[in-house]
């Protein structure tokens, strides 16, 4: 500051810099100093989950971890933590730089709902927070939406209500009118100060007081205020600091005409493939990448050969004349679209050749005059999409072991119940109606359970409501609830 300071009074004179110069100088310190926060706080997200899969994998190859599955699954989602970190940190990238696409398609509101408190309702419960969800009676059963980015919407506002609440509850209220859907997330928290309203959704601010003592990057709130605006929609906050804070969301989610078809069965765990063998040649300087793929592809029945840098590469497909190449970017100083122009040089158009990234493609990137025959895949990437796109490009057909059927829908309606027991499920079914109000899942399945337990008449009538529960058809499960009220009427 003061080199800087400095060098204005020379090029001001005795007086100083214009009012209009120091003011950017300020503003620019201040940016420089919100993005050295923004820095340390990036650091603190990534030192966490690394240390746990750094402590976890030394326990593993010591032999020393008595539960191998749980730390699999610990580092599984430290990496998926890294993961979303970098894509918020792209995704931001994308936005300020007009980039970001949005998907329409139907989606099934009330079960979309319903997996969003399913997935942090565990989050709540670690603080001693009730998790709320309160719907109206008659919310569409479909809406077009962009599933991706509505859910990265609403899981920030939640997971930053439960973040800045210590006791108390987090609500998730929706309504539905003509076409326009409105959400408020309502916490029982410590607040905002009216001097921070506008700051939390600038990027790599954060608050000030309390709020700057809890973990984060100060980014949430930016690419959800940002990601409503590209939706077109709107948002805005309602906040009494020490009593809590509203966040308000509206956005167009328009009814499809008629109700799109169930999907398909999902399938089960690739196995092999059909036809003659195939060979793939492994391109990547990092030699974990590359057992990391092999371990994959080698046990469905590929030939797989590795390579660490060009040379290694098309000596060994001139050898093997593979059918697939997997080709990772940046090779060292060497650049992968290179080899991967190379290798077409050599073997022909006939020659797969997939790219590999720790980078989305960019519009500069040297490989942008063959981008159109190779495909891309940004890392890190899940082994499904990786098999789906060597499928397509090798235009096999994969052996499959048995897939997880579709829940069964609930069905319509069940047998009247006896008169001994009517008048009590009624009462359950009463309960059951109100906890389908507000979303509460475990709730529901403990009161279809008492509902089971009346006696084996009652049966056929849980079995239909924890169908319906199961597949997140909460509109069928209140529909069965009246259903039971009406009959003992």
């Amino acid at each position: 500051m003061t080199v800087r300071w400095l060098t204005w009074r020379k090029r001001q004179g005795e007086d100083g810099p214009t009012p209009d110069l120091a003011a950017r100088l300020t503003a620019a310190e201040a940016a420089n100093e919100a993005k050295t926060r923004f820095l340390a706080s990036v650091a603190h997200e990534i030192r966490s989950p690394l240390n746990a899969i750094y402590g976890y994998a030394q326990l593993i190859e010591r032999n020393e971890g008595r539960d191998a599955l749980g730390a699999a699954r610990t580092i599984r989602r430290s990496a998926e933590h890294l993961a979303h970190l970098v894509e918020g940190l792209l995704d931001m990238a994308q936005v300020e730089g007009g980039a970001l696409k949005l998907e329409r398609e139907a989606i099934r509101f009330p079960e979309f709902l319903g997996q969003i408190i399913a997935m942090l309702e565990l989050q709540a419960e670690a603080k001693g927070l009730a998790l709320v969800l309160e719907t109206p009676e008659h919310l569409p059963e479909f809406v077009h939406a962009d599933p991706k980015r509505l859910r990265q919407v609403l899981i920030n506002l939640l997971t930053n209500a439960i973040k800045f609440t210590d006791a108390g509850t987090v609500t998730l209220k929706v309504a539905y009118r003509n076409q326009l859907a409105s959400f408020s997330v309502i916490d029982t928290g410590i607040g905002i100060a009216p001097s921070d309203v506008t700051r939390i959704f600038v990027p790599f601010e954060r608050g000030v007081g309390p709020a700057a003592e809890r973990p984060g990057i100060g980014l949430g709130l930016a690419i959800t205020q940002a990601l409503v605006h590209i939706m077109g929609g709107e948002i805005r906050v309602e906040s009494v600091p020490g009593e809590g804070s509203c966040f308000i969301l509206k956005l167009m989610l328009s009814q499809p005409l008629s109700p799109p078809a169930d999907p398909a069965p999902e399938p089960g765990a690739v196995t092999g493939y059909l036809g003659r063998e195939r060979w793939v040649v492994l391109i990547d300087d990092d030699a974990a990448h590359l057992a990391m793929v092999r371990s994959l592809l080698e046990p469905l029945g590929f030939q797989v050969r590795t390579a660490n840098d060009g040379e290694s590469a098309l000596a060994i497909a001139a050898q093997v004349q593979p059918d697939l190449v997997l080709c990772d970017v940046m090779l060292g100083s060497e650049s992968g679209w290179d080899v991967a122009d190379r290798l077409r040089r050599r073997h022909g158009a006939a020659l797969r050749i997939v790219m590999l990234s720790g980078e989305g493609p960019r519009p500069d990137d040297p490989g942008a005059d063959h981008k159109d025959r190779a495909t891309f895949i940004a890392k890190p990437f899940d082994f499904t999409h990786l098999l789906r796109v060597i499928g397509e490009e090798l235009g096999i057909e994969w052996l499959r072991a048995p897939g997880n059927p579709r829940p069964p829908r609930a069905r319509a309606a069940a047998a009247p119940l006896p008169p001994a027991i009517a008048g009590r499920a009624a009462t359950h079914s009463a309960e059951i109606e109100r906890l389908v109000r507000i979303g509460h899942v475990r709730a529901l399945e403990a009161e279809i359970d008492a509902l089971a337990a009346l006696g084996p008449e009652a049966v056929p009538l849980a079995e239909a409501m924890r169908a319906a529960l199961d597949s997140f058809d909460l509109k069928a499960l209140a529909g069965l609830a009246k259903a039971v009220q009406s009959d003992a009427a």
